[in-house]
């Protein structure tokens, strides 16, 4: 029992707690009202009743005083055939008197209407005698009356004394009859009541169900699907069959989810394709790029900044930039990295040295990513520059012009002090004396003059100029260098060879610059040869066919001495600018650029300089140039694009 009450309280509860709270307060608005409503009709139907009541009582006493006063005269005679006729026509003449007995002072019932003894022919003396009420007041001249229910209704019992001459004969007792209109009345007013309380809550508990069923239910499904909605959720569906304004509602809504769901693919497919176009952007630049959240978490990284960074093997996306980067940078950036994130400054730029994965010199700019109403800060930034070559290239630039006063300063002091000397004191100087001063001044000039040259065929060569390039006969270009060397070479006693390949083809080149890098390197072969010496220039075709490193066939040009040499930790550097043999052996001068053109010449022409050099033996210096044809001269004549060198200029 126990069980079953409990579950119904839980399935009544649970019911409850499907209503709103709107629907709550009516139901209890309306129990209110009924309760207050069928309060005051019972009160009403009870005050009514009470009224009846009364009237009948009165009725009841009034009636049997008028019935006692007519029958007791007849009762003291014992004239009971009297009695009978006159208490029949009383009791024919109305229908408010439900009985009549009379009882004598024992309380025997001699005679009652509809009871008569004579009428009851039985073998059996049947004695009925009359129960008076314990309160009956027995010889009093008062009637009594009290009430009693009866299937038919309230019946009011009036107990009239018979007593003539103040002798008490016995009782008359009177059953009056409810009054049937009253009683029709009230009753039909209570059962009216009762079906209207019960007709009110029987439509309360309907309309609530079918208000949990057709509105509630769909209100609750609609509530749910517009926070799935909201939470992204676009595949919410309903399926409710319903009609008229809530099935409208319903199949709106179900459209609508549909639209939004085709709106979010075709927008996860622009995203996806804009994502992608960034990251092929930011993959594609030259510079480092990292982008973080507020969190420090990392969103977006380019190969450039792994490659910096040293990140190719690692998975940084979703994990603490900070963690992740070099001590030096880590140091740097951190605090204006929290300083960003909580907006006291937009942006930041440092430069740092960097020794792991590798030596190197970036540039890090901060910069705040703001959302489109520029109000908050969505993230972080992070360029990086490898500034390295910025950094040696202005280190050489700082070295060349400081080279580049140095050499200018040694001669140009030269020639003012031998000019001062000669102006402040020729006199007194003897020929020969002034003879070696112009001597020298004529000397230091002539270095001056190869130093301005070179430096500014140096510059024309890195500034990017464009030469005009076609097929040039090397057999001529050497004849005319050692044409130009033979006389130097005899004052020296030096043997000039010249070992060139018959039917040599025309190779794709600049004569001019051609000229110039055979005088470079033939003239630093006599000036690094001692007397005796030997210095040979071979050209011939190599008999290896192109491939894919090389444009077309090649020949190759060698130019040998048997000088001095170069030193092993020399050779790299020997093609350096201002970087001379005699700063380490003391012995001879020069520019320190003539290697440096010669470089660049061969750059130009899509080759290298090679050499191969052993102290006390000889060097020699060789290059390859690709054998004249269109096809080859169109490749060359426009060299790809290459970085702005520094000017000598």
């Amino acid at each position: 029992m126990l069980a079953l009450f409990t579950t119904i309280r839980e399935a009544i509860a649970n019911w409850w707690s499907e209503f709103t709270l709107q629907t709550k307060l009516l139901a209890v608005a309306t129990l209110v009202v009924s309760l207050v409503m069928s309060g005051l009709t019972f009160w009403a139907v009870n005050t009514i009743q009470q009224d009846a009541r009364m009237n009948d009582t009165r009725f009841g006493r009034d009636l049997g005083l008028l019935l006692a006063a007519n029958v007791t005269p007849l009762v003291a005679e014992h004239n009971l055939t009297e009695v009978a006729q006159f208490s029949q026509r009383f009791y024919s003449s109305t229908s408010s008197v439900r009985y009549m007995l009379y009882a004598d002072e024992t309380g025997k019932i001699y005679f009652g209407i509809p009871f008569w003894e004579p009428e009851v022919e039985n073998s059996l003396t049947i004695e009925r005698r009359i129960q008076l009420p314990e309160d009956y007041p027995g010889e009093g001249d008062k009637p009594m009356v009290r009430q009693h229910m009866s299937p038919d209704g309230v019946v009011t019992d009036v107990f009239i004394p018979l007593i003539v001459d103040k002798k008490y004969l016995g009782v008359l007792a009177i059953g009056i009859n409810p009054n049937q209109a009253a009683v029709i009345s009230t009753n039909f007013t209570r059962d009216v009541t009762i079906a209207v309380f019960i007709t009110i809550w029987v439509m309360v508990i309907l309309a609530g169900v079918i208000n949990a069923l057709t509105i509630t239910k769909p209100i609750k499904e609609l509530l749910v699907g517009v926070k799935q909605i909201a939470a992204g959720n676009f595949k919410q569906r309903i399926d409710l069959p319903l009609g008229g304004e809530l099935g409208e509602l319903i199949f709106s809504f179900n459209e609508m989810a549909e639209r939004l769901e085709s709106y979010e693919e075709q927008n996860i497919e622009e995203l996806t394709a804009e994502k992608a176009k960034l990251e092929t952007l930011v993959s594609t630049i030259a510079d480092g790029a990292v982008l973080i959240d507020n969190s420090m978490q990392v969103i977006l990284v380019n190969p450039t900044a792994r490659r910096i960074f040293g990140w190719e093997g690692d998975e940084v996306v979703g994990s603490n930039v900070l963690h992740n980067l070099p001590p030096a940078v880590q140091m740097e950036i951190t605090n204006p990295l929290y300083e960003m994130a909580a907006g006291e400054c937009e942006s930041a730029e440092f430069r740092i040295h960097l020794s792991q994965p590798i030596k190197r010199t970036i540039r890090i700019l901060l910069t705040t990513v703001l959302n489109l109403q520029r109000e908050s800060i969505k993230g972080i930034a992070i360029t990086v520059q490898d500034i390295t070559r910025e950094v040696e290239l202005n280190e050489a630039k700082s070295q060349f012009i400081s080279n580049v006063s140095h050499e200018l300063r040694t001669p140009l002091f030269n020639i003012k002090s031998f000019i001062e000397t000669l102006h402040d004191y020729g006199e007194d100087l003897s020929l020969e004396q002034r003879q070696d001063f112009l001597q020298t001044v004529n000397h230091e000039t002539d270095r001056l003059t190869r130093l301005v040259n070179d430096v500014l065929d140096l510059s024309k060569l890195e500034s990017g100029r464009n030469y005009n390039f076609g097929g040039v006969d090397l057999a001529q270009a050497i004849e005319q260098t050692l044409r130009t060397y033979q006389l130097n070479a005899r004052d020296k006693g030096i043997e000039l060879i010249q070992e060139v390949a018959p039917n040599l083809p025309l190779v794709v080149g600049n004569y001019d610059l051609l000229l110039q890098v055979l005088a470079n390197l033939v003239g630093n072969a006599l000036k690094f040869t001692q007397a005796g010496g030997k210095v040979a220039i071979r050209t011939y075709q190599l008999d290896s066919k192109p491939t894919s490193h090389t444009l077309s066939s090649q020949v190759r040009v060698e130019i040998s001495d048997t000088g001095i040499g170069i030193a092993s930790e020399d050779q790299q550097a020997i093609f350096d600018r201002f970087f001379r043999v005699e700063n380490r052996v003391h012995t001879l001068e020069g520019t320190g650029l003539g290697l440096s053109i010669v470089r660049n010449i061969m750059e130009r022409h899509r080759s290298k300089v090679h050499l191969v050099s052993e102290v006390g033996v000889g060097t020699t210096f060789w290059f390859d140039l690709n054998v004249f044809d269109e096809e080859t001269l169109k490749k060359i004549v426009e060299p790809k694009a290459e970085a702005p060198k520094i000017s000598a200029a």
